[in-house]
């Protein structure tokens, strides 16, 4: 098989949350949840074996309910958070407490008008076997799901809909933010997880119904800043203080789907949406974008950087493609090089003088079209930086490598 060729895994339910794992490991790892109404939703563990090609999976079933959200914590390999629907509704608990048959709960939920959808959001820890990854062939004839332990809730009596869960990125991951309607709630978490204590928190206020839709922790600034979207405004929150630092009004011409940090330009912010464009920002000067990318068809839903090589910008979008640009004059090595603003060397102002004087320009590396359906997801690898996933309503994971000529051009 050619280096460069994809992998295909296919979950056999619909799915749209995805995530690396992100504590310190050699293997690489995603996480993958699926949505299903008719059967216990899961968890998929997919370990690849980059060497091999070789996917290896773990399935952990995920009985709360349909997963929209997964994030893993940046501290523990075992330990992750999932926002999920549930159905409260007081006629089905009833039935369920007199024992009901499953006939009759579903005529029960079918018929009753009191039952209303939540979206939750919990902190779970998987099976201590399965926090390492293993490069093993799958046996699909005896494997088994297992089950998540719950280890706490993240309480939202007072908030019906978690849009997601995000962690400190740099910390010790007991330091937790979920984003909740208008609310933007900051957890710590205590007694090894089993308890999340509400540190703190802050509303949007305006009119009509706000609704976070999607948010970020930085990885700059003593991880002090969050970055949230709503409709159509990114907003810049201070943690400590719980008070908006930056706002970005009419970010994008229709919903805000995501948005993600520049890992090695603590200013620098990329945004996506139903525009259909990509956005990025400088957050000292939000009057317009810095650049703005049109190559989609339909609504973009994931952007990502690359952890290490911040040109490389990863989306995806309903338009059934994820494109990877080469974002290089907005990045940290505009002309192919490392350049600190601050303090450059004799070294690099020889190397300077050797290599064009002028930025390299940006394009378009690869568009990749192996999903038949919208895509959802898409991330990198935390433990590869030039290897990503991205993931398709229809539960197709698609597992892909930056191309080997732009690699060694980067590293070279």
């Amino acid at each position: 098989m050619e280096d460069d060729a994809p992998v295909i895994y296919g979950l056999e339910f619909q799915a749209r949350a995805l995530t690396p794992q992100t504590a310190e490991t050699d293997a690489i790892r995603f996480l993958v949840g699926t949505q299903s109404l008719k059967y216990d939703n899961q968890i998929h563990i997919i370990d690849f074996d980059d060497e091999n090609n070789i996917i290896n999976k773990n399935v952990l079933l995920h009985q709360a309910g349909e997963i929209w959200h997964i994030s893993a914590s940046p501290a523990d390999r075992g330990v992750l958070a999932t926002c999920y629907n549930r159905t409260c509704c007081p006629v089905l608990d009833s039935f369920v407490a007199l024992g009901k048959s499953a006939a009759q709960l579903l005529t029960a939920l079918a018929t009753s008008s009191d039952s209303k959808v939540l979206t939750c959001a919990a902190v779970w820890r998987m099976p201590k076997e399965l926090e390492s990854g293993s490069h093993e062939s799958p046996d699909d004839s005896s494997s088994t799901a297992q089950t998540l332990e719950l280890l706490c809730h993240l309480d939202n009596t007072a908030h019906s809909n978690m849009a997601c869960v995000v962690w400190e990125p740099m910390g010790d991951g007991k330091k937790i933010i979920s984003l909740a309607d208008n609310h933007i709630l900051l957890w710590d978490l205590q007694e090894s997880s089993s308890q999340a204590v509400l540190a703190s928190s802050a509303s949007l206020e305006g009119k009509g119904q706000l609704k976070f839709t999607s948010g970020r922790w930085s990885p700059h600034h003593n991880c002090t800043q969050v970055a949230t979207a709503n409709d159509t405004t990114l907003r810049g929150w201070d943690t400590r203080s719980m008070s908006q630092i930056y706002c970005i009004e009419n970010a994008h011409g229709q919903l805000v789907r995501d948005l993600d940090f520049n890992p090695n330009k603590q200013y620098y912010l990329a945004s996506c949406g139903d525009d259909c464009k990509v956005k990025f920002w400088d957050t000292r000067n939000v009057t317009e974008p810095v650049k703005t990318l049109e190559e989609h068809s339909h609504w973009v839903w994931n952007v990502r950087y690359n952890h290490s090589h911040d040109q490389l910008v990863l989306t995806g979008s309903s338009d059934s493609r994820v494109i990877l640009s080469n974002m290089v004059s907005i990045s940290s090595e505009p002309f192919g090089h490392l350049v600190d603003d601050d303090d450059i060397s004799d070294q690099e102002d020889h190397r300077s003088e050797e290599k064009s004087k002028e930025p390299l320009q940006d394009n378009v590396i690869a568009t990749y079209e192996e999903h038949e359906d919208s895509v959802y997801a898409v991330d990198w690898s935390s433990a590869d930086p030039w290897l990503f996933a991205s993931l398709s309503y229809d539960g197709r994971l698609v597992i892909n490598r930056v191309p080997r000529a732009l690699k060694y051009h980067i590293l070279l």
